[in-house]
């Protein structure tokens, strides 16, 4: 019989396969808390190849409820948001038979801790219905701050769209973290951001960092290389049907790539990741541009290139694309959105803004002339980034440590900076 205390765990989307940045995160979650707790998790599964992965996330549960979710009909649903003045994020979430489980779960089980992956997950979970319990939220990012500014970024009716639900967003983020009892953030930028946007609840926020599995993401000579004998390439990793990706992507592609091209006419672009967007697959025909999709392991693709790119103009968070190059000894041109999250890299050579100086940080990578060690840069992952000692900090929240110096430090960077 099982000595663990019973602890409901909620998310948007089934915590596994660990191949982006929010299933990665939530199955390291998943996989501690199951260390330490009995968990009852609940999920939805917008993907229907997930399913074959039910059994894997099983493994770590005690009892589970997958959701299927429709995204075609979550979108429809979402529109009951402009007659209710709620986001569209909340009612996309919505289903009765979640709704349904949750409350059984948490009248027959009577988790002592409960665990909720993203604000949209919030909903089920109101104070009434856990009295006694502790609720913590992993929001992660502040999501409504990424709806604003992909509206900063949009013309015609979706930038009103975008604005709005970056505007309703926000207001459903502050009554989550004021009814819960601690709010996670993954970055000191991201908390410092929501405390400004929350000051009511700025004294239950809390920071834990993302890590990245090194054993996993190491260099090998095991890997074969997918890439054409002795021609410099760069890669870009992710999934290809995220906004963002697809922007940092086409945007490289039109702009950094020909200036990059015009000195070294022999490099490489792979662009590798599921589910590539028309614009995406439309990069392909480009030269020197190879579009690859889905592909069963990316870190072949890390190991073989000279170095990685992310050339992000909109990033919350840290970009676990970066972790993972590191991690495999690859150097990563990037701009300062995607680095935005990492902390203790200062000064480092490989960033830019504009295209002429990603195009100039590439070709150093690509002609041998780079200014950082690979071997340095993992070592610097292994030093900060590490799963576990971040978690230990989650599972202190859930048992009542509210690690209230991760803002005050936070508030202490920023007054010398005001002052000096």
């Amino acid at each position: 019989m099982s000595h663990k205390e019973p602890l409901l765990f909620l998310a948007h989307r089934i915590p596994y396969p660990p191949n982006k940045g929010d299933k990665i995160r939530s199955f390291h979650l998943l996989e501690y808390l199951s260390r330490h707790y009995e968990v009852h998790l609940g999920a939805f599964v917008d993907d229907v190849a997930d399913w074959r992965y039910a059994d894997e996330v099983g493994r770590y549960c005690t009892r589970i409820k997958l959701v299927p979710l429709d995204r075609g009909l979550a979108r429809v649903r979402s529109l009951r948001g402009l007659v209710s003045g709620d986001p569209l994020s909340l009612p996309f979430y919505q289903d009765r038979r979640m709704e349904a489980w949750v409350r059984s779960t948490l009248r027959r089980v009577r988790p002592g801790r409960v665990v909720v992956f993203s604000s949209s997950m919030a909903q089920y979970v109101p104070r009434e219905l856990a009295p006694g319990a502790r609720r913590v939220l992993d929001m992660v990012d502040v999501d409504s701050a990424k709806w604003t500014q992909y509206g900063r970024m949009q013309s015609g009716p979706m930038r009103w769209v975008f604005r709005r639900e970056g505007q309703r967003l926000r207001e459903q983020e502050r009554k989550a973290a004021a009814d819960f009892d601690t709010t996670v953030l993954v970055t000191r930028p991201e908390l410092q951001l929501f405390a400004e946007a929350a000051p009511e609840s700025r004294q239950r926020l809390a920071c834990v960092g993302n890590g990245v599995d090194v054993e996993y993401f190491a260099p090998s000579p095991q890997f074969r290389s997918p890439y054409p004998k002795d021609r410099p390439v760069l890669a870009f990793t992710g999934a290809m049907d995220y906004w963002a990706n697809v922007d940092a992507v086409t945007w490289f592609a039109s702009e950094v790539w020909p200036l990059l091209r015009e000195q070294i006419p022999e490099a490489l672009f792979y662009i590798v990741g599921a589910r590539p967007t028309e614009p995406v697959r439309s990069l392909d025909n480009q030269p020197g541009i190879h579009v690859t999709g889905s592909v069963p392991d990316i870190r072949p693709y890390l190991a073989h290139a000279h170095g990685a790119v992310a050339p992000l103009r909109v990033a919350r968070g840290i970009q676990n694309k970066v972790l993972e190059a590191m991690a495999m000894a690859r150097p990563v041109v990037a701009t300062g959105a995607a680095l935005d999250g990492l902390e203790a890299l200062e000064g480092y050579p490989l960033q830019g803004e504009e295209p002429e100086s990603l195009a100039r940080a590439a070709a150093a990578v690509l002609s041998g002339d780079c200014p950082v060690s690979g071997a340095d840069l993992r070592a610097w992952v292994q030093a900060h980034y590490t799963w576990e000692a971040h978690l230990e900090r989650f599972r202190a929240l859930l048992e009542g440590e509210p690690w209230p110096e991760c803002l005050a430090e936070t508030e202490r960077d920023r007054s010398m900076e005001e002052a000096g």
